[in-house]
């Protein structure tokens, strides 16, 4: 019995199907939808053609935050203007022949093939990804389809009640999606605002920092707020015990704070930039490679990341080589023996010094600036002498000077016929005559 009834809703169906595949207003609905993707795509060439900016975009092509959300919104143009164009298709169908069935339903299947090719293009996070396609398409196709309404009365029918606060399913799904997207969105107004900022040549590096981290905390603040609506929960109730809660936080976030303030005064006072050489109170050195909310990053020579709270750099005194002026001076200390001809050796290490490409000298360097060898002292077993000199850069890392130098004045000294002392001891044996 239940055979025959499936059997002949089957029947049934595929007598309809039939019908419809039998009648002329199908394939006119056909024609009607082949008609506006043909056209759509004619205009959309045209378009890209003419501006260049909604071009597609070539691997080769240098990144362009700008130029990559244009040609993002180029690769758009199409399905956007077939889905314009097809609302009014649905209209005319609908109107000469009094059904539009096959073109709805090509306007429905656009407008999901359009959502999912944006999460494709513009959504990296695997998770949020994952809530757009699983959660949000076919919520959008069941409200496309008038089902959506039917469904969330059911789910939000169905609820957990803790106390005085009610939660439904409908409320879950919702804060999921929507903030989901309000993420997705936050992170991707904060990287394309904050590339753009950065690449304003008119403003120095500290103003563009600053303006970046404000608007960084802009869209956060934002999102959480926009959040919180989107939670139920009343803002205006919020701000009654926002203030017992900002102090409470206030204590407890003293030191993030604190961080944060610190921060920004060292962008405005700069006393620090990228690539500055610094030198701590206790000892450790990097060179500044990030500067963040909460703390400044160091890079040292072996490779190893020192991680800043902001608020050392306002609270401690500490060392910045090349805050003003990126030349340094250094020293390199050896010895002679003592029957050398200090005169002769003196100008020869100058020489040989001034050689090193990296070292500042030649025609138009001042006097105090040129290479300069004396005596430092009379030592045990030679003169001890050093020389001192004026480089770009610190002499440590990728530019090790002083190395250099050692090996080039050893090797001078020996061409030169000059000696390097080492510790000597005379012994003398004396006879006694035991009486």
């Amino acid at each position: 019995m239940d055979f025959q009834h499936y059997q002949k809703i089957l029947n049934d169906s595929s007598q309809q199907v039939m019908n419809v595949m039998l009648q002329s207003a199908t394939y006119i609905q056909l024609l009607l939808v082949l008609l506006v993707f043909g056209f759509s795509f004619l205009i959309t060439n045209t378009i890209r053609k003419n501006i260049p900016a909604l071009s597609k975009l070539t691997k080769n092509e240098p990144v362009n935050p700008l130029r990559n959300i244009t040609g993002k919104l180029g690769n758009l143009i199409f399905p956007l203007f077939a889905i314009f164009i097809m609302n009014f298709a649905v209209e005319i169908s609908q109107k000469l022949l009094g059904h539009s069935w096959l073109v709805s339903t090509a306007l429905t299947i656009a407008l999901l093939l359009v959502c999912n090719r944006v999460i494709d293009d513009n959504v990296r996070s695997r998770f949020i990804a994952v809530v757009f396609r699983w959660i949000g398409l076919p919520l959008l196709f069941l409200h496309l389809v008038n089902f959506l309404s039917p469904l969330v009365s059911v789910l939000d029918s169905i609820e957990v009640v803790l106390g005085d606060i009610a939660i439904s399913i409908y409320d879950v799904i919702s804060v999921i999606l929507f903030g989901s997207i309000l993420f997705w969105l936050g992170r991707i107004s904060n990287i394309t605002g904050k590339e753009l900022i950065r690449r304003q040549n008119h403003l120095d590096f500290r103003t563009k920092e600053v303006a970046a981290k404000l608007f960084e905390v802009t869209i956060f603040i934002l999102i959480f707020l926009l959040l919180l609506r989107i939670m139920g929960i009343n803002l205006t109730a919020l701000a009654v015990f926002g203030g017992a809660l900002g102090v409470g936080l206030g204590f407890g976030l003293q030191a993030i704070a604190s961080n944060f303030i610190s921060g920004i005064i060292i962008l405005l006072d700069r006393s620090i930039s990228v690539d500055d050489y610094i030198e701590l109170e206790d000892g450790r050195t990097g060179v500044v490679r990030e500067l963040t909310l909460r703390s400044t990053t160091l890079e040292t020579f072996d490779g190893k990341d020192i991680m800043v709270p902001n608020e050392k750099f306002v609270t401690e005194s500490f060392t910045n080589w090349t805050h003003k002026n990126k030349k340094q001076r250094y020293r390199v200390d050896f010895s002679v023996a003592y029957d050398s001809d200090i005169r002769k050796l003196v100008e020869i290490i100058k020489a040989t010094v001034a050689s090193h490409e990296q070292v500042i000298s030649g025609e138009g360097v001042p006097f105090e600036e040129q290479p300069d060898c004396e005596i430092d002292g009379f030592g045990e077993s030679g003169v001890n002498m050093f020389v001192e000199f004026w480089m770009d850069g610190i002499d440590d890392g990728k530019n090790r000077v002083g190395g250099d130098l050692l090996l080039m004045i050893f090797e001078a000294m020996r061409d030169n016929g000059f000696v390097i002392p080492f510790p000597q001891r005379e012994v003398r044996v004396i006879n006694r005559n035991d009486h």
